[in-house]
Parts: C-alpha cells; sequence; structure tokens
C-alpha cells in the first residue's frame, strides 16, 4: 500500500539561492512526522508546496500514490484532500464556533451537524458552540482551529507552528488534547516546528532540517541519542564540549583516554556531553572519587554559579585543567557555593565523538568508549 503522503527530490529556489534541497520523506496514515529546524531552514517552503500554495523547481508529490505535484501534473489545494492549520488559527470573527467548524463541509452534507457536534465533544468546546471567537482564550481558539481543519476528514493534516501563540503551560496541555485527536482521526500529520520539545512530545518521526535539506531523520529516542552531527545534538540539548586530537585510535583527555575508532591520527575531535551526564563529587583532601568502568576518570573544577531551576539544579564549573566551563544538572536541589572545589566525572556509554567541523557527514556519531573499559 502506498503511503498517505509521499514527497521526492523537492527543490525550490528564491532568487538564485536554494532554499529547500532534495527533500525526500513519506507519512502514512495515523502517523505524525515534524520538519523541525531554526528559522529559515526551509521547514514551512516544503509544508506550502505540499499544500500546494507554492511550486517548486524539481520534485513529485504522491497522496496514496497519485501525482499532485510533478509528472506534469499539479493538482490545485483545494483538490489535494489536504487540511491545514497555521500559528494564528484564522477563525471568521463574524460567524460562531460551530459555524466555523462547519465551513469547509459542503451545505448540504448529510450528517454536517453531527460531524460538528462530535468534533467539537472531541477538542471539549461543545458548550462554546455558539460563542465568536472573540470571546475565547487562545487555547480554546486553538481547539476550535483543530476541529475546523479536521470536519472534511482530510487524508494528510499540514501544521504549521500551530502551538506557538500559547504560553507553557497551556501549550502542553493543548499538544496532548491535540495529538489525541489527531490519533483518533488517522490523518498523516506534517507538524512544522522550530521547538525540539514539541518535536519530541508530538512526532513519530523527527526530519531535522537545516539549510535546505534534511541532515538527519528518525524517531525522537533515535534521533536524540544518535546524533549525525554536533549541530544536530546540540540543537536537542546544551552540551558540553571537550576537544582533542586522535593518536594512535585514542583521544586524550583530562578524564582518560578515549577509543576513536575509524579515525586517522591528527584527526581534531569534539567529545560531546550533555549536562545531565555529568556526575558530581566533592574534594576530600585532594582525592578524587575512585575511577570506574562506566564513568572514567575525575577531573576537578571550581564552582563558578548554581542555580535551582525547578525539578533540578544547574551547577557550572570551571576546570582546573584549562579554565573551560562544565555546566551539569542535578535532580533537584543542590547549590553549592560559588568557589567550592568539586570532582567531576560523567557516563561514557552518554558521550559523542564527532571529527571538528564535520556535518552531516552519514557516520553518525558513536558513544564514545573509554580506551580502559
Amino acid at each position: 500500500m502506498a503511503p498517505r503522503l509521499a514527497v521526492e527530490g523537492l527543490t525550490r529556489a528564491f532568487g538564485g539561492r536554494t532554499v529547500v534541497r532534495d527533500v525526500s520523506f513519506e507519512v502514512e496514515a495515523g502517523q505524525v512526522s515534524c520538519l523541525l529546524g531554526p528559522s529559515g531552514c526551509g521547514k514551512s517552503t516544503t509544508l506550502r508546496i505540499v499544500a500546494g500554495v507554492d511550486r517548486p523547481d524539481a520534485g513529485t508529490i504522491r497522496v496514496e500514490g497519485s501525482p499532485v505535484v510533478g509528472e506534469g501534473v499539479h493538482v490545485p489545494p483545494e483538490a489535494r484532500g489536504i487540511g491545514l492549520m497555521f500559528q494564528d488559527f484564522a477563525l471568521f470573527p463574524h460567524l460562531s464556533v460551530a459555524d466555523n467548524v462547519a465551513f469547509g463541509l459542503p451545505r448540504r452534507m448529510a450528517g454536517r451537524a453531527e460531524r460538528v457536534r462530535d468534533l467539537l465533544a472531541r477538542v471539549n468546546m461543545e458548550r462554546h458552540a455558539d460563542a465568536l471567537p472573540h470571546q475565547l482564550s487562545g487555547g480554546e481558539q486553538q481547539r476550535v482551529a483543530l476541529a475546523r481543519a479536521l470536519a472534511p476528514r482530510p487524508r494528510i493534516l499540514l501544521m504549521d507552528e500551530p502551538f506557538s501563540g500559547l504560553d507553557g503551560r497551556l501549550r502542553d496541555e493543548i499538544r496532548d488534547e491535540t495529538l489525541a485527536v489527531l490519533k483518533a482521526e488517522g490523518a498523516a500529520v506534517l507538524l512544522v516546528t522550530h521547538d525540539p520539545a514539541e518535536a519530541m512530545r508530538m512526532a513519530d518521526e523527527i526530519l531535522l532540517m537545516r539549510d535546505g535539506a534534511i541532515v538527519q531523520r528518525g524517531a525522537p529516542y533515535t534521533i536524540y541519542n544518535n546524533p549525525v552531527d554536533l549541530r544536530a545534538a546540540a540543537f536537542f540539548s546544551d552540551l558540553n564540549v571537550i576537544r582533542g586530537v586522535v593518536r594512535g585510535a585514542l583521544t586524550e583527555t583530562p578524564f582518560g583516554p578515549f577509543l576513536a575508532p575509524g579515525l586517522p591520527d591528527g584527526t581534531e575531535v569534539d567529545i560531546a556531553i550533555r549536562p545531565q551526564h555529568l556526575a558530581l563529587d566533592f574534594d576530600r583532601g585532594g582525592r578524587g572519587p575512585r575511577e570506574t568502568a562506566s564513568h572514567g576518570v575525575a577531573a576537578r573544577g571550581v564552582v563558578e554559579r548554581a542555580r535551582f531551576m525547578g525539578h533540578e539544579s544547574l551547577v557550572e564549573l570551571r576546570m582546573d585543567h584549562d579554565g573551560s566551563v562544565l555546566k551539569a544538572t542535578v535532580p533537584w536541589v543542590f547549590l553549592p557555593r560559588p568557589g567550592t572545589p568539586l570532582w567531576i566525572m560523567f557516563r561514557r556509554d552518554r558521550c559523542f565523538v564527532f571529527p571538528r567541523g564535520a556535518e552531516g557527514a552519514g557516520r553518525g556519531a558513536a558513544p564514545v568508549q573509554d580506551a580502559a573499559a
């Protein structure tokens, strides 16, 4: 069976600048795929081309196996069976909530009123059916926009930063409600966002974009734990980076030697560690904690600043060996005073090695191995 949406070799340039470069992906029925990347990376342009409001310079788009773009075909937007949902909601101010949801349905459609009532019930807005949009909160308007987009039962739903106008806690609540409704409807969903937390929360598959191209794709767990390069890793969280040079398949660091398999001598590398994977211990008369196979050798630093962040504490330490600053996050409350010496270790199986300057080279990131292990 053909995928609900198949995009192949999509390319688009404006004024001699390529903004979408050979983009290919598929979205199955009931799947949420997320185009994730910084502003200007080409994700919204890709969405506009799929929607039909822009034309590519090259490439094909198929819906359930039938071409809608390419091969001499350009199906107009209204004939593609694609629903759209944008960040400004775009509700009609003079229509009631029920009439907004019913707008895209044929007037003589059998069961039209029942479809509207069912969708309003699913998004917990049935009691507001007669209200006007200006009488609703932002979260309520978002629910109505979702119901309206789903009313015609689109085969594909395109969502462009739909939650960006909502504040923090409400955004999480609305995301979860939206995901439940989308899964129940079974549409193939293509979501555009610049927020990695939103992509991790919503997507079955993340398509990470940079400079117009997809540099990595995969399930959230996979893409987070096996980033293709340093920039991909840093897009999802803060990173500590230790630099080194490969000699005899090893990289010497203040935390002991690390294996760097497959890299020739003289290769400059970055060893990346997320703050939550650092372990801290107090200095006991100059003696560091015992070396272990999982955490390796300890190096010493001095606390520069410690802050409580609500569910964790962030500790910044200036390292004795080179004056660099590492960041560690510690569950709950840990607030050592500035100037306190601490020993630092980190999980070998949570670190990644990248040739410096390599981007999207396709080798991926391998967990760094302790040479002593």
